[in-house]
C-alpha cells in the first residue's frame, strides 16, 4: 500500500496545514505502547483472551494512526483518547489506568499516634503514662483491624512501653511489699 505525501496528494486527501483530526494523526511509539498497555491491562482483568491479545498487541505495532489505535481499545475502559492529543485533557480524563497506580496511603489511626506518645512519655513521667498507652495502644490496634487504617507500629510501640512500666511498677510494688513484710517480721 503506497501512502501519498503531502505535496502529491491533491483533491481529497486533507493536508498537514488543513488541520487532521485526530483519529487520522500519525501514530507515535508512545501511543502503541499506551494501547498496548490498554490491552494487557484488559488481559489482566480476564477482558480478553490470550489468543485475542496476541492478535490486537500484533495489530497495535502496525497501526499507522491514532484511530487504527483507538478501534484496537474501544471496547476496553481507559482506552486512548485521540481528543487529548488534540484538544487537550477532558475532566475525567486519566492518562495511566486505575490498576497501574499506586495504592493511597491509608489514613493513620489517632489513637495509634496517642498510644506511641503516651509510650514514650513513660520515661520522662517515671511510668504515669503507661496505663494510657496500653489502653489507647489496644483500642487503635482493634481499629485498625477493623478500619484498615495505618499506624498498628505506633500502637504496638506504645504498648510495648506501656506494658514495660506497668510491669515496671508492679515489680517495684511487689518489692516493697516484700521489703515492708521481711522488716516487720
Amino acid at each position: 500500500m503506497s501512502y501519498p505525501t503531502p505535496w502529491q496528494g491533491q483533491g481529497s486527501q486533507p493536508q498537514p496545514w488543513q488541520g487532521q483530526s485526530g483519529a487520522s494523526m500519525l501514530a507515535a511509539t508512545a501511543d502503541r505502547e499506551r494501547a498496548v498497555d490498554v490491552l494487557r491491562a484488559g488481559f489482566a482483568e480476564g477482558r480478553l483472551r490470550e489468543d485475542e491479545l496476541e492478535k490486537r498487541v500484533a495489530r497495535a505495532y502496525d497501526a499507522r494512526t491514532v484511530g487504527e489505535l483507538m478501534l484496537l481499545v474501544a471496547d476496553l475502559p481507559q482506552g486512548p483518547q485521540a481528543s487529548v492529543a488534540v484538544q487537550g485533557p477532558q475532566p475525567g480524563f486519566r492518562p495511566t489506568p486505575p490498576t497501574f497506580l499506586p495504592a493511597p496511603v491509608p489514613v493513620t489511626n489517632g489513637k495509634a499516634v496517642g498510644a506511641l506518645v503516651c509510650g514514650l512519655l513513660t520515661v520522662p513521667t517515671l511510668g504515669l503514662t503507661g496505663i494510657p498507652a496500653v489502653v489507647l495502644g489496644h483500642t487503635a490496634r482493634a481499629e485498625i483491624r477493623r478500619t484498615d487504617e495505618g499506624g498498628d507500629g505506633m500502637a504496638l510501640t506504645g504498648l510495648v512501653f506501656g506494658w514495660l512500666s506497668v510491669a515496671g511498677w508492679g515489680l517495684l510494688i511487689l518489692l516493697g511489699l516484700i521489703a515492708a513484710t521481711v522488716s516487720s517480721g
